[in-house]
């Protein structure tokens, strides 16, 4: 193949980039490819060589270079009116381009289960609100199944969940373990026994729960290998932990929500022996989209200010 012959093979093979370009319209525009390769923050000899791989690519010559400077041929002359019209319409695809990232970046659509929501979230979004300002977040609080299914009806951006599987059609990232504790109020008979709990018993006993789908009463369930029918059935942590508080019955609860209560001795933590209780917390999303913008550097502050790859 001689060295201007007639490029083959589609579009991308045919028509120089973007960069070589921009330098093509440099060098119309001051005269002299060293300019030109200074203007763009290249070398001479890297200006020169795109320029011949350029005049390679199209089959025709497009500068004549003396050393009184750099001129366009006839043909460079019409190129560069061509290079033009393509430049200004990479430009204004710019443009648009940024427009969309502004608008995905103005808004943050959170999806969280509720002990992430009360106890966590909260921390991490002053963390972001700091880093983006005026990115505006909605937090829809729910137990595990209903942040799934908000993320895969594209009603969410982001979710975290605590159950003890990853829910179909998401991927996911463990952001943190959890322990859940059995908890009663000082006055229950459990918080004067001697001896630990067993799985058996624990089992066998009527509860306050979280409500069907929570991650909470799905990791008890697995780990109990079945409940008795709830005392109570409860949709919120806040819930369970003031119905344990007001000496209703023993409850199971994330050892983040019982703080205060175990500390001030208005609950009274149970051993349990046999059975474990540890829990992974998960940031999900909708399988192959993977989180960007807002939802990227949240999910970094996660896990400890390192923003995930996109």
């Amino acid at each position: 193949m001689s060295e201007l012959e007639e490029p083959r093979g589609g579009l991308a093979h045919r028509v120089p980039d973007l960069g070589a370009l921009e330098l093509l319209l440099a060098v119309a525009r001051l005269g002299s490819l060293g300019r030109a390769a200074r203007e763009l923050g290249i070398t001479q000899p890297a200006a020169s060589s795109r320029v011949r791989s350029m005049e390679r690519q199209l089959g025709v010559a497009l500068v004549d270079r003396s050393p009184r400077g750099s001129r366009l041929t006839d043909a460079g002359a019409l190129v560069t009116d061509w290079a033009r019209r393509i430049v200004e319409a990479a430009e204004a695809f710019d443009v648009g381009a940024q427009a969309l990232r502004d608008r995905r970046d103005s808004r943050l659509r959170v999806a969280a289960s509720m002990t992430i929501a009360e106890y966590l979230l909260p921390g991490w979004l002053i963390a972001l609100r700091a880093e983006r300002p005026d990115t505006a977040v909605s937090l829809l609080a729910g137990n595990s199944t209903i942040v799934a299914e908000r993320l895969l009806a594209d009603e969410a951006d982001l979710g975290f969940v605590e159950g003890p599987t990853v829910p179909a059609g998401l991927d996911a990232v463990v952001i943190a373990h959890d322990h859940l504790i059995v908890v009663t109020a000082p006055g229950h008979p459990w918080a004067r026994r001697r001896r630990p709990l067993d799985a058996a018993e624990l089992a066998s006993t009527p509860l306050i729960l979280r409500e069907k789908g929570s991650g909470t009463r799905q990791v008890l369930e697995a780990a109990l290998g079945g409940l008795a029918r709830p005392l109570i059935e409860l949709s919120s942590t806040t819930a369970v932990k003031s119905s344990a508080l007001s000496g209703a019955g023993p409850a199971v609860l994330s050892e983040l929500a019982l703080g205060e209560e175990l500390s001030a001795r208005r609950l009274v933590r149970i051993p349990v022996d046999g059975v474990r209780l540890r829990r992974a917390l998960r940031a999900v999303w909708p399988t192959g989209h993977r989180p960007a913008g807002p939802a990227r550097d949240l999910l970094g502050l996660t896990r400890g200010g390192t923003p995930a790859a996109d």
